[in-house]
């Protein structure tokens, strides 16, 4: 599924927007050094994570999106390094386990 339908299906708020690549899989991960050793490329990361060390992460595990949860503030700074990066930043009112609950029901068809 394209990462904009994805988005709009969530009800997720755009902060950045990304690159409409196709997503087929996600990582939920708080915990950055475990989200570069195991997300898949090209994957959506979910966490509440909403600084530029996010970013630095995703470039380099060549994630295109970040989906932040709990409606946490993105600062400025993030914005500008995602932006840099033609990385995404999107926003949820969710928690990270419903978030992925419901990006796999979206993934799955």
């Amino acid at each position: 599924m394209k990462l904009d339908e994805l988005m709009k299906r969530m009800q997720a708020e755009t902060i950045q927007p990304g690159p409409d690549i196709a997503i087929q899989t996600a990582y939920t991960s708080d915990l950055l050094s475990d989200v570069m050793a195991h997300a898949e490329s090209n994957s959506l990361l979910i966490t509440i994570q909403a600084h530029t060390n996010t970013i630095a992460v995703a470039f380099n595990a060549d994630i295109r999106a970040v989906l932040i949860c709990h409606n946490r503030p993105v600062p400025d700074d993030m914005k500008q390094a995602a932006a840099r990066e033609h990385i995404g930043i999107y926003r949820t009112n969710d928690n990270q386990y419903v978030s992925s609950w419901k990006v796999y029901t979206l993934l799955q068809g």
